[in-house]
């Protein structure tokens, strides 16, 4: 017999909102947690990314909150969860909200790279719970905003992302700040022994559960390791990412990031970047052009890894191999989320063989390898089906420095119609603060001359390498980039 979120203990009202989204049935880590939480026991809880642990942990607190029906003070919040990266926090956002809504709760975030006047203005009011990244929290606490002595429930979420960014301080000083008796969640794919003394140190009696965790690989998650020559890289990411769905793609470095959208955009594959040198409206205009289908593929940095929720990742491809295994997994992690199948594949040259054997072997995986001698290999469309497309790039332009307040939109050029895949009209409204402008063209992959190993002839680069400056597509296969310049000095 299956259990239900009813059965877990549930409120009925958080029951409905669940259904709604059509969410019905527990994923492991929410069966196990959930009756432990409810009740209001500190707990550990081990799980995967992509295992559901954000609402194993926001029903909980949604839950409890409402039981002891007490109204937030100004700058007082009731509740905190606490994460390592503004995409995380906005995420859990996303999944919290409607439940705090049902329950009549009001909730805020609180992250750097944008205004503070917002954030301070919702403290002030009184709020009841705060999703917060530690810099930012740690400065307006400093500024006299806000004040955690009312906190009734701490949650900790990605406790071992916050440890390997060297968040940790931070985290001890602000779960000092808050009363000893209340409930306090820790949730974590792995548990280091950096971990273990946040758990020692805060938690009372933990409960501990683990589900699904970090080291035991997704059953539903094909990895494989194409052997190819450095120059032949950008060809075979530009045949992947042709394939039909959504394609992320991870590079070591923010330059890496910028280099290869750009790349893949010239030949034709709607592409945003996701790094830290993008001011918060960029990174949110961009995760929007993701999520609705105007962008197909998104480049990332492994900082921005945890933060990517989006549904139906067909395919991850480790443009870099990462540094150590637990990147891997968690850059592995954005497909096959909550029971759906998945592929991953990692880009290896001669060089990287060794590193990437330690790597797989470290992660508990055992890849499909396969060398290639050119971009026609069948592997690839075994890896990816389907009929290629590039309906035209998406470039964005981005004004106001890397860390700013500035506007970003996607702009290209074109003569043809609107792209296939965006389903949308030209021009689309972006987040906040811009308006994000896309066009592409339905020649685009012809335009571009195809991935050639060399870059392609003809044209100039504008803009450098600078996310300051305006990035446009030109229809000639040009640019300033060697196929392989999206890592340079990466092995």
């Amino acid at each position: 017999m299956t259990t239900s979120f009813a059965d877990l203990g549930v409120p009925a009202p958080l029951v409905t909102v669940l259904d709604a989204a059509g969410i019905t049935v527990p994923t492991p880590i929410q069966a196990a947690t959930l009756p432990d939480s409810l009740a209001g026991k500190d707990l550990l809880g081990r799980g995967r990314t992509g295992s559901g642990k954000t609402y194993a942990f926001s029903l909980p607190v949604v839950a409890r909150l409402t039981q002891s029906a007490r109204r937030p003070a100004p700058k007082r919040p009731r509740a905190l969860i606490l994460a390592p990266t503004r995409e995380l926090v906005s995420q859990i956002q996303a999944t919290l909200e409607p439940l705090a809504k049902a329950a009549g709760l009001s909730t805020t975030t609180v992250f750097g790279g944008v205004g503070q006047g917002p954030q301070v203005s919702a403290l002030r009011r009184g709020v009841d719970i705060v999703l917060a990244c530690p810099g930012r929290l740690e400065d307006l606490i400093g500024q006299g905003h806000c004040d955690l002595l009312a906190v009734e429930i701490t949650v900790l979420d990605e406790a071992d992302h916050m440890a390997d960014l060297g968040f940790l301080p931070a985290v001890r000083r602000l779960l000092d700040r808050t009363p000893k008796g209340g409930q306090r969640m820790l949730f974590s794919a792995t548990l280091d022994n950096a971990i273990d003394v946040l758990v020692k140190r805060f938690l009372s009696q933990p409960v501990v559960h683990e589900a699904d965790s970090a080291q035991s690989p997704v059953a539903k998650m094909d990895h494989h390791v194409l052997h190819v020559t450095r120059e032949l890289r950008l060809p075979v990411l530009v045949d992947l990412a042709s394939a039909p769905g959504r394609t992320v793609v991870f590079t070591r470095t923010k330059h890496g990031a910028k280099a290869l959208a750009r790349q893949l955009n010239k030949n034709g594959v709607p592409s945003v970047e996701l790094h830290g040198n993008l001011s918060q409206g960029a990174r949110t205009r961009n995760m929007e052009a993701f999520h609705e289908g105007r962008a197909t593929t998104l480049v990332a940095t492994d900082i921005a890894a945890r933060g990517i929720h989006v549904d139906d990742v067909a395919l991850v491809v480790h443009a870099d191999p990462p540094a150590e295994h637990k990147a891997y997994l968690h850059r592995s992690g954005r497909t096959a989320r909550a029971g759906a199948a998945g592929t991953v594949v990692t880009l290896m040259t001669d060089d990287q063989r060794s590193d990437v054997r330690a790597l797989t072997r470290a992660a508990g995986i055992r890849p499909t390898t396969t060398r290639l001698a050119d971009s026609s290999h069948p592997v690839l469309k075994e890896l990816a089906p389907g009929e290629r497309e590039r309906p035209g790039g998406l470039v964005v332009v981005t004004d106001g420095g890397s860390n700013g307040g500035g506007r970003s939109g996607g702009r290209g050029r074109g003569n043809g119609s609107r792209g296939k895949s965006s389903g949308q009209k030209g021009r689309a409204q972006g987040g906040k603060g811009g308006q994000q402008r896309t066009q592409q063209s339905a020649s685009g992959g012809a335009k571009s001359g195809g991935a050639k190993s060399g870059g392609g002839q003809g044209g100039r680069r504008r803009g450098g390498s600078s996310s300051a400056g305006s990035a446009r597509r030109r229809t000639g296969s040009g640019g300033g980039h060697s196929a392989a310049s999206f890592s340079a000095g990466m092995r």
